[in-house]
């Protein structure tokens, strides 16, 4: 018999792929990934490192925007093929935070989610509304007969067991009770988390600040997010984050986080 293969889908906040570009070209070299979702690019268009890319394996494509914001997508030893650029539903959102590709046979969106503080104001209104535009695209893709995954960072802290101290962050936008009713929206319509899937209730966090050592002593938070459609979850193998990213100097304040799912046939 055959065995199937498998592949290796993972989303890393980079923050900054300028300045870090050695500690994912690292990354990638050691724990070569089949799909990859970056967000926090903070490059424009122009200065993306596409042929640095390239030389390591990956095809890309990316959305960029000076400063802040970005997302781009990864294939190992392939060239993504666009589908979206640019979450639906609002025309006049000029922030790069969304973009879709078909990879390895499966519908792969990457996304940056807003922050959404300070709270209450406008960019927390702004975080409200996006949601509410994710959800409804997410439904187009949910029901499709083959795999789609929705990855990145989410900027959601979907229960307490998702932060180290709950109390501490209780006004801060990533927990509040609007955000995650919206982001139990999402999963209601059919999404897996796949990380708490294969973790259970196990302490897992994908982000440690930069403050009094917070990675070191593993004070974190889980707001980087890999939700599988139907077709997608029944194939779910295993589940993780890459944390010794984060141990390095100067690292991104995120660690990849990643799933292994057995590959769709053909691929």
């Amino acid at each position: 018999m055959a065995l199937s293969k498998t592949l290796k889908l993972a989303t890393f906040n980079v923050n900054g792929i300028g300045t870090r570009l050695p500690h994912l070209l690292a990354w990638l070299e050691k724990e070569q990934p089949d799909v990859v979702a970056l967000q926090e690019l903070k490059t424009v268009d122009a200065t993306f490192p596409a042929a640095e890319l390239e030389a390591a394996g990956y095809g890309a494509i990316w959305h960029g925007q000076k400063s802040w914001n970005g997302v781009a997508l990864l294939a190992r030893d392939a060239v993504p093929v666009e589908s979206r650029r640019g979450l639906p539903g609002d025309p006049r959102d000029e922030q790069s935070r969304y973009i879709e590709a078909a990879i390895h046979g499966i519908v792969v969106a990457g996304l940056y989610l807003p922050n959404g503080n300070p709270r209450p104001g406008p960019k927390f209104d702004y975080k409200l509304a996006w949601m509410e535009r994710l959800i409804r695209h997410a439904r187009t893709l949910v029901d499709l007969p083959h795999p789609a995954v929705l990855m990145g960072d989410f900027n959601v802290i979907p229960t307490d067991i998702d932060v180290y101290d709950p109390k501490a962050w209780r006004k801060d936008a990533l927990i509040q009770p609007e955000v995650r009713a919206a982001f139990e929206r999402l999963l209601a319509q059919g999404w897996a988390d796949a990380l708490r899937r294969v973790s259970g209730e196990k302490v897992i966090y994908t982000f440690w600040d930069y403050f009094r050592q917070h990675a070191e002593r593993d004070r974190g938070l889980r707001i980087d997010h890999l939700l599988l459609n139907p077709a997608l979850a029944k194939n779910l193998k295993d589940a993780g984050v890459d944390r010794w990213v984060r141990l390095q100097p100067k690292a991104s304040d995120h660690a990849p986080t990643w799933i292994t799912v057995r590959a769709p046939a053909g691929v």
